[in-house]
């Protein structure tokens, strides 16, 4: 049974506290990672089932009341695995080519080397000429094989959020229960997802995202704007 720390661990993580919440997550990580382990090999990345399985854990510290008069790992656990089943069921992986992958790979292989060699983050122009293809592949092959964005990860600059720029208070269960944030990105045009690739999963200002993609940090700020307003209609037609 959990103890008087462990309730009062779960009370204040569902109420919004952050560090509460981390420390429940790191203590049935154990709990977590064993139903992951469940749903391996069905053409879902491992990272990307873990990130559905912490979403149905983060449902479970939500919901639970000790009242319910049963342990929190058995509340949890359908939870958390009915979030995974729910995407396997309803959603299924997007399809990443095996080409888009290894380009993927490539590219962040020839980023680390260009970095280490020119003393600076080097341009998306200047991996893609190395590796011999156009820009917008290298930023579709990226985005394609990065891990699923979550609403609440920050920018680099100002400490802004897609949740905050779509108007997804109180709305992200909604949301990632019909897609995933990685799916709404790879339809936006490549420019827009070069923009948001670098800006919310790689964690850049607008500055240095505009020196990445050879670009002014006017266009790139235009260019995200456009991107958050086609991703706010796409939720707001798919919820």
């Amino acid at each position: 049974m959990i103890g008087a720390e462990g309730l009062t661990l779960l009370e204040a993580a569902s109420q919004g506290d952050e560090e509460a919440y981390e420390a429940v997550l790191a203590q049935n990580s154990g709990l977590i990672w064993s139903i992951v382990r469940r749903y391996t090999g069905r053409g879902v990345d491992t990272d990307d089932l873990y990130q559905l399985a912490c979403l149905g854990f983060l449902k479970a510290v939500r919901g639970f009341d000790p009242a319910y008069g049963t342990q929190f790992s058995t509340y949890a656990v359908p939870k958390i695995a009915g979030e995974i089943r729910r995407f396997l069921r309803d959603d299924g992986p997007l399809k990443v080519s095996r080409s888009l992958r290894e380009r993927a790979t490539a590219a962040y292989a020839v980023r680390d080397m260009l970095a280490g060699q020119l003393g600076r983050e080097p341009t998306i122009s200047e991996i893609a000429a190395h590796l011999g293809v156009g820009p917008e592949e290298i930023a579709a092959a990226e985005t394609a094989a990065a891990a699923p964005a979550s609403l609440q990860a920050e920018a680099g600059d100002n400490g802004l959020t897609l949740e905050s720029l779509l108007g997804a208070d109180g709305m992200e269960d909604q949301i990632l229960e019909r897609m995933t944030l990685k799916d709404a990105i790879y339809t936006l045009p490549e420019k827009e997802k070069s923009v948001i690739l670098l800006r919310f999963y790689k964690g850049l200002t607008q500055d240095r995202a505009a020196r990445v993609m050879g670009i002014s940090q006017v266009q790139v700020s235009r260019l995200e704007r456009r991107a958050i307003s086609r991703l706010r209609q796409q939720f707001e037609k798919d919820l």
